[in-house]
């Protein structure tokens, strides 16, 4: 079995995580099938102070994962951005937007921003 994959941890600081064991708690699921979630690209972990966790902004308020996400992970895997580049780029602020692309997902503008994924280099 592949180990579990988890990014530098490239968030800001005041950024909210949840620990894998929680991520599974709330997903109903066993904690390995999260960490098939990870390895599949369906959603990206940190490790901060030494626990693998997963970004608050990932999942909606009823604690799903976002639903462009994935998709989104997956455009920029293709186009050979590493996790810690794609983790980057989905939190930094973006005016045009306006405000950070992980926020955006969540609302209307969720396709524009796997969008720009497909079409910007950053």
């Amino acid at each position: 079995m592949s180990a579990i994959p988890c990014s530098d941890d490239v968030l800001p600081a005041d950024e909210t995580l949840i620990p894998l064991p929680d991520v599974a708690e709330q997903l109903g699921l066993p904690v390995t099938k999260v960490h098939q979630l990870l390895r599949d690209h369906q959603i990206l972990a940190v490790r901060r102070d030494g626990i693998m966790a997963v970004p608050a902004r990932f999942f909606t308020d009823d604690g799903e994962i976002v639903r462009m996400l994935p998709g989104l992970i997956t455009v920029m895997r293709d186009a050979k951005y590493t996790d810690e580049e794609i983790l980057t780029w989905i939190y930094t602020d973006d005016e045009s937007l306006p405000g950070r692309p992980v926020d955006a997902l969540h609302g209307p503008l969720a396709r524009e921003v796997v969008r720009r994924a497909m079409a910007e280099p950053f």
